[in-house]
């Protein structure tokens, strides 16, 4: 499927003593949802500091709207205003207040709507209590507020680091429905990069998906093409040996084995007692993650 690429990078590298992220090309499609998917220390976190201009040490070039590179995201007001960031660690400074952080936000952003700002905090049930410490605040709340404050923008860009992970499974069904509402705000013009090393939850949501390993991308494309590519394979233990020779992953106990094939490669299969079944996003991701993971996949104990 060809679309228009809302950021395109070309050699993307950032190191560090232990660790290299290497991304020799990299499309965020316009008007969709992607999200961003590999295990912890994938390089998940640094990639996006990288787009939302967090982390300038890094090597590569980076366009924006198919118009601005990233030299323009450091020094023209417009592009850092069309590009909403949340962000893990301290986005916010310890001590502020609930109000600053709120004033902090109509200083920093043309088009912080302060009012949208209020009914989206109110909709989300955070504690309307100016005065108290963002940093007291409960990690699904602060999460919540860092939301609220990105949604209160007039933006085409959200990047969106692990927004998930803090919050309870009611507010992560809610975050996929503001996710949807952002998307359609703008015919098309509008578009999200979420990362998540658990993508079970935000599966509903994700149009377009890129997985992360060891730094660099492994693989990537619509969902619905990622379905159509890979199928899940299930059968007895007596077809476990053959079949094994064919599959992409494969994980099995006593009465039989289950794992993931290419479906271009499912004719190999054939005369083998095996079934075969369309695959979730989720189960894509484990198993390309399991396929280049520096994990031990094998038995432990």
């Amino acid at each position: 499927m060809e679309f228009s690429s809302c950021v395109h990078g070309e050699n993307i590298v950032k190191r560090y003593k232990n660790f290299e992220l290497n991304v020799p090309v990299l499309d965020i499609p316009k008007g969709f949802a992607t999200a961003l998917i590999g295990e912890n220390g994938a390089g998940k976190t640094t990639l996006l500091d990288i787009l939302a201009g967090i982390r300038l040490d890094y090597s590569g070039s980076l366009k924006f709207f198919e118009k601005y590179n990233d030299a323009d995201r450091e020094t023209n007001p417009v592009v850092k205003n069309l590009i909403g960031y949340e962000g893990t660690g301290n986005y916010y400074l310890p001590a502020w207040t609930v109000k600053q952080g709120r004033e902090i936000q109509k200083l920093l952003f043309d088009s912080f709507d302060e009012t949208k700002y209020r009914e989206i905090c109110s909709r989300l049930a955070i504690p309307d209590d100016d005065g108290k410490k963002i940093s007291d605040l409960s990690d699904g709340n602060n999460m919540k507020l860092k939301l609220a404050g990105v949604f209160s923008r007039k933006t085409e860009l959200l990047i969106l680091d692990e927004p998930a992970s803090p919050l309870d499974p009611l507010m992560r069904d809610k975050l996929c429905d503001m996710i949807r509402e952002y998307l359609l705000l703008d015919e098309g013009n509008k578009s999200v990069l979420f990362s998540t090393h658990n993508i079970a939850d935000m599966e509903a949501v994700t149009d377009y998906a890129i997985i992360v390993e060891n730094g660099t991308v492994v693989e990537s494309g619509f969902t619905e093409e990622l379905k159509e590519k890979y199928i899940v394979v299930k059968g007895e233990k007596k077809a476990e040996e053959a079949a094994a020779k064919v599959l992409y992953t494969i994980s099995s106990n006593n009465y039989g084995f289950e794992g993931m094939a290419l479906a271009d490669r499912l004719n190999e299969l054939a005369g083998l007692d095996v079934v075969t079944e369309p695959p979730t996003l989720s189960q894509i991701c484990v198993a390309v993650m399991k396929r280049n993971s520096k994990l031990y996949t094998g038995n432990i104990l």
